[in-house]
């Protein structure tokens, strides 16, 4: 008999996985507390580098089945999401996505969804990159200044300048300032 398992996955603490648990239980799949595999960690982070996807997959067996609410709960990235459905596909592990209808991602027709979908998803990514790239060089022509402030004053970042052409170490002028190495060396790049 097949085992159900769930994997759920939040980005942030601020939010919670419960929805999803209850999303897959009212589809009508019976889930036992110790098959659902619940992690807080970024969908940008590779499936296998995920402690919670980790233990998930040494878990499986042949024949099981793993829900997921949405694509993105596997990942955000198309090649990675891909990978991680033929890994378990190779295992005999079916995987149902509960967004696409239920089809389960290591048939045929759900494979041909899949790459529709995640190649969609990774095409809108790019399309933010680029536009996120765009205003960053608008910002910048526009002469608008980048970036982290400084931490240090003008005043202050006149006197590391004076320092370390005299001859001050970086470390000695960071642990004076209360700053880091690089950010004594920021200083002295602008210089």
């Amino acid at each position: 008999m097949s085992r159900v398992f769930a994997y759920c996955r939040v980005s942030t603490a601020e939010q919670s996985y419960e929805n999803q648990i209850l999303e897959i239980q009212a589809a009508g799949f019976l889930l036992e507390p110790r098959r659902v595999i619940a992690e807080t960690i970024s969908g940008s982070t590779p499936a296998m580098d995920r402690p919670g996807f980790r233990k998930l997959m040494d878990r499986l067996d042949w024949e099981d089945v793993l829900i997921v609410t949405k694509l993105d709960r596997l990942g955000r990235n198309a090649m990675d999401v891909r990978a991680s459905v033929e890994r378990l596909a190779d295992i005999q592990v079916r995987v149902h996505c509960l967004a696409l209808g239920g089809v389960d991602l290591t048939s045929a027709a759900g494979k041909m969804t899949m790459a529709v979908i995640a190649a969609v998803a990774e095409f809108e990514r790019d399309l933010l990159v680029e536009r996120t790239q765009a205003g960053l060089s608008r910002a910048k022509a526009q002469g608008k200044k980048l970036g982290r402030p400084s931490g240090l004053t003008m005043e202050q970042q006149q006197e590391v300048r004076r320092r370390r052409i005299a001859g001050e170490s970086l470390g000695a002028l960071a642990k004076a300032f209360g700053v880091s190495r690089s950010s004594i060396q920021r200083i002295e790049q602008v210089a």
